[in-house]
């Protein structure tokens, strides 16, 4: 299990998994995760950065710190609108 880490591809089963979870749960949050995954499995697919053979942490640091670039913009670019935010006037009891 813990050359599973080290393995390409299956950093992109993970990216596509979470690509299809956000289909289906739709907050941007499972996507900036899969932007992550797709950057880690590149990395290590091209040998990029040294990575063939890095540890799970530093593999682990590399995904949460692309996914939560990732995250962040994806909110600025496809984020709540202006006038978005729903307002109630009156209350279902009344």
């Amino acid at each position: 299990m813990a050359d599973l880490w080290n393995v390409w591809w299956a950093w992109i089963v993970l990216a596509l998994t979470l690509a299809i979870i956000e289909i289906f749960v739709p907050a941007f949050v499972f996507l900036g995760l899969a932007v992550g995954a797709v950057v880690v499995g590149i990395a290590l697919g091209f040998g990029g950065l040294g990575l063939v053979g890095a540890s799970p942490a530093v593999l682990m640091f590399l995904f949460a710190a692309v996914s939560l670039a990732a995250t962040l913009g994806l909110r600025a670019v496809l984020g709540v609108r202006r006038g978005q935010v729903k307002t109630w006037d009156t209350d279902i009891n009344d």
